[in-house]
């Protein structure tokens, strides 16, 4: 049986090629065979390009049909896909390119990179989908093991250079079946798909769920909270990062009859803020379905479809998966302490693109990937994110887990969201800085009103900084890299 994650697919495409796939927002659409004649004739034109089995092709382009046909393409031939972020300065993508060795590189515009590129959407010399147009569809599809390469993600490099996450064929089918059967995925699904396709999130947990159950999606080039609004009536999932509720909860237009007719807000690629999910709950009366992933290891937990759903926490292991809360030695640690998550399964990646040493590194000698995110389980089994290990304070010799300060800070009037940093202090090696959005002028002692008594004195914040907006990424993190910088001198040796 071919292995290849594109063979599921084209099974799909033959089984509903008049249904439509992809709903445009002029009012036009794909259906499930014009993807597939797209994904063939892409396909030709990647062979005729010299594109091998098990070769890179690295993409940087914006979010189009086209361009999903282009990434099933690749699939198709046996090729290793990887996305950029369309943000990328020209420098940031020389090192992607010098460090997968692509055999195709696929731009939005013309690029002077010394090798084989082409551009998507442009029409003239060079143009993929000029040259697409005059190919027949190929039909052949490589024979792949599931343990074959689809795709590499590079992670954010917040420290250190960026780092090639390898998902095999297997890590994408497994962890795709498990999501379609634990959220009760159906043919008849409309999803609205705001997403960018250069993530996990939008790429494989969202489109994967369309394009293997024959359903559709509504295919927004970006998030416009007038343009989901507008949609939502005829939708069925909405697939987020918690910007986009918190920009929904702003709009006087998003009102419960708009939500009415949605079976499932799904939040991931940060954290929900409990503030956001109970007003979600007073606005709406749906309760966002809050899960936990990352670019190694696609989706690992989730708050189940049927049963409660709690605030603040990222759900059960998927079925699959083993998850454990570890000390650094990677032995289990009881209910309630904290200590760093670590997770093993088919979904796992196998291993960092030519990293073998930091591969070693990560995982433990039964298996366990060391995520590096730190949390918590309850007698119930739930898990809780509390920080990445990177963002942990320590002052004065003691660990300070900015999770715990911030769901506090978060319930101060005025305050929209909270993040803790720590930075060098002369006294205490790092001190607590709270870094605050808000609509009004919030003081240290506001804060600190609310965590006497709550929180012991020393991990309450020295400083407090106002601002409008928290720094994010294009998925909604919070850059704590850009906090750090922002207050590293905030404290001087004669204090």
């Amino acid at each position: 049986m071919n292995g290849n994650l594109f063979s599921r697919f084209d099974a799909v495409f033959s089984e509903y090629a008049e249904q439509v796939c992809l709903r445009l927002p002029d009012g036009t659409g794909w259906t499930y065979n014009d993807l597939h004649r797209a994904t063939g004739r892409i396909g030709a034109v990647l062979r005729q390009q010299g594109v091998r089995p098990g070769d890179r092709v690295v993409v940087q382009v914006p979010k189009t049909p086209d361009a999903i046909a282009l990434y099933l393409a690749t699939l198709q031939v046996g090729a290793v896909y990887v996305p950029l972020n369309t943000d990328y300065t020209e420098a940031e993508v020389a090192y992607f390119l010098g460090d997968a060795e692509p055999s195709l590189y696929v731009t939005a515009e013309d690029s002077e990179t010394g090798l084989p590129t082409l551009t998507l959407d442009a029409y003239g010399e060079g143009s993929l989908k000029e040259l697409a147009s005059s190919m027949n569809p190929d039909d052949h599809i490589v024979d792949c093991s599931r343990e074959d390469l689809a795709a590499i993600l590079y992670t954010s490099g917040t420290t250190g250079r960026s780092k090639g996450a390898m998902l095999t064929h297997g890590n994408l089918t497994s962890n795709a079946d498990t999501l379609i059967s634990y959220w009760g995925w159906r043919s008849d699904d409309v999803l609205l798909h705001a997403l960018p396709i250069y993530h996990v999130h939008g790429l494989f947990v969202a489109s994967h769920c369309v394009l293997l159950t024959g359903s559709s999606m509504i295919f927004l080039p970006r998030f416009d909270v007038e343009e989901v609004v507008h949609h939502l009536s005829s939708s069925t999932v909405l697939m987020g990062v918690p910007t986009f509720y918190t920009r929904l909860l702003r709009s006087s237009r998003f009102t419960s009859e708009v939500a009415a007719g949605i079976r499932l807000f799904v939040s991931g690629s940060a954290p929900l803020t409990e503030q956001t999910f109970e007003a979600f709950v007073q606005r709406t009366g749906h309760r966002i379905l809050e899960r936990y992933g990352m670019s190694e290891t696609g989706m690992n937990t989730s708050n189940p479809l049927d049963g409660e759903r709690v605030a603040g926490t990222v759900g059960f292991p998927l079925p699959g998966v083993d998850a454990r809360v570890a000390n650094e030695e990677g032995d289990p640690l009881p209910v309630g302490e904290i200590g760093g998550i670590e997770v093993r399964g088919p979904n796992v990646f196998s291993g960092y693109w030519r990293m073998p040493e930091k591969t070693r590194d990560e995982f433990r000698h039964d298996g366990y990937f060391m995520t590096g995110d730190m949390g918590i389980v309850d007698a119930e089994g739930r898990y809780s994110i509390v920080g990445r290990e990177k963002d942990l304070v320590i002052s004065g010799g003691l660990n300070v887990y900015p999770k715990e300060i911030e769901i506090l800070i978060d319930t101060v009037p005025g305050v929209i969201e909270s993040a803790v940093v720590g930075v060098p202090h002369p006294d205490f090696g790092e001190a607590v800085i709270a870094v605050v959005a808000s609509e009004m002028d919030i003081e240290l002692e506001d804060v600190n009103v609310v965590l006497t008594g709550k929180l012991a004195r020393f991990k309450q914040p020295k400083r407090l900084l106002r601002v409008e907006e928290l720094p994010r990424n294009a998925m909604g993190k919070v850059q704590k890299n850009v906090l750090r910088e922002l207050c590293a001198d905030r404290f001087t040796w004669d204090e």
